[in-house]
């Protein structure tokens, strides 16, 4: 067992860490509807908008969060931020009413994506270059261990459905996430950046081919509400198949996930590399929304048949997609100002959270195989543009980098 911890010393105690927060994690997220509308008692709108709420609250702190780990040091930042969240958590047990759960839900949030923000500098910092990608799979693939650990014990909780087992759940969390922090100190500490003498502060922000590459990379990512959202809805809406294949379907791609992660992130530590596997994906899950929509008004057997067959195409697009964004988002940043630079690439991913759930809602399960189609071919598109976008932001970084001819 201990052969299979990976070699490097901040690459174990970022996976022991991951694996702690990410349990953390699945244990929250499992429980915490049930926990807001049966203790609370919040109603299910409530908890929807003031998760919404919460999300976009999340989106303004990546980049600002990311400088900040630039300018003192990503470690640090990543333990004040993790050690908050986990403090903050406690205020659930306080909340009684809509307003203080998006007032915790909120900060939550704010300091979670400024933890990711960190996290990302913090990789960049602390592990080699040709590595970082690798260690992202890794990361990847031991979150989906914690979610599936989280959420085994969270059905403890859900079995008794009383205050106590959320609460005691709650703490668990908490637990967790604490550990989680703690852990992150055995990373060695990665050396602050000095401050720039001249020009913006947020370099980020006029970085052009790199927000742009961050939007496609958005757009991408809806796909994960794919398999959240606009599947489960329409398999029990517009299908013949059983309801229990949803739960199958989650488990085969958090299965494909974490066995396959690490082998699918070859040849994406280059942006180049990373681009073509962002393209390909966007085929992939072109063709996994066509085999999706055909599972539409057949029998249940069929219908099954095409839904398993369209979730292995959409995990094999989902694990090319997500190396190729951090092959992009590593390469294409500059070193010295890695964390703002991984704070917008992360709102990115963010943003189509917050968009994803509603959209999907609306399009696929609303206009049936036209839906379907027209995210697909968006998928399709978007990937192929981001090779272009990748030169694109080549040429910028060369040209930034040339001299000018001094003046006669």
């Amino acid at each position: 067992m201990i052969n299979l911890l990976p070699a490097h010393p901040a690459t174990r105690a970022l996976v022991f860490s991951t694996l702690a927060g990410s349990t953390s994690r699945g244990l929250f997220i499992t429980v915490s509807v049930i926990f807001f509308t049966r203790s609370v008692g919040l109603s299910a709108g409530q908890v929807g908008l003031g998760l919404t709420i919460a999300a976009v609250v999340g989106l303004l702190a990546g980049v600002p969060a990311g400088h900040l780990a630039d300018r003192v040091g990503p470690r640090r930042v990543m333990v004040a931020f993790g050690l908050a969240r986990a403090a903050l958590m406690l205020g659930y047990l306080a909340v009684h009413g809509f307003a203080g759960f998006v007032l915790v839900a909120a900060g939550v949030q704010l300091l979670e994506a400024g933890f990711g923000a960190a996290n990302g500098a913090l990789i960049a910092g602390s592990i080699p270059a040709e590595h970082r990608v690798r260690t992202r799979a890794m990361l990847r693939a031991v979150t989906n261990v914690g979610w599936g650990v989280g959420a085994l014990i969270a059905g403890v909780a859900l079995k008794y459905d009383t205050r106590s087992a959320y609460v005691a759940i709650l703490v668990v969390c908490v637990a967790l996430a604490l550990l989680a922090s703690s852990l992150v100190m055995r990373v060695p500490p990665v050396a602050a950046q000095p401050r720039r003498a001249s020009g913006p502060a947020l370099i980020v922000l006029r970085d052009r081919p790199y927000l742009a590459l961050a939007a496609l990379n958005g757009v991408l990512c809806i796909h994960y509400g794919m398999l959240n959202v606009a599947v489960p809805l329409w398999v029990v809406e517009r299908t013949n198949a059983p309801a229990w294949v949803v739960a199958m379907l989650g488990l085969l791609n958090a299965t494909v996930v974490v066995l396959f992660q690490i082998r699918a992130s070859r040849g994406t530590a280059t942006a180049e590399g990373a681009a073509i596997a962002q393209r390909t994906s966007g085929l992939l899950l072109l063709g996994a929304c066509v085999l999706y929509s055909l599972a539409a008004g057949q029998s249940a057997w069929l219908a099954t048949a095409a839904l398993v067959a369209a979730a292995l195409v959409h995990v094999l697009g989902e694990l090319r997609q997500a190396a190729g964004s951090w092959g992009i988002s590593f390469d294409l940043a500059p070193e010295h100002a890695q964390g703002q630079y991984q704070g917008m690439y992360g709102t990115g991913f963010a943003l189509a959270g917050v968009v994803a759930p509603a959209l999907l809602a609306t399009v696929v399960v609303g206009w049936g195989w036209p839906g379907w189609l027209l995210f697909g071919l968006v998928f399709a598109a978007s990937g192929a543009a981001v090779p272009a976008a990748v030169r694109w932001a080549r040429r910028a970084r060369t040209q930034a980098a040339t001299p000018e001819p001094a003046l006669a």
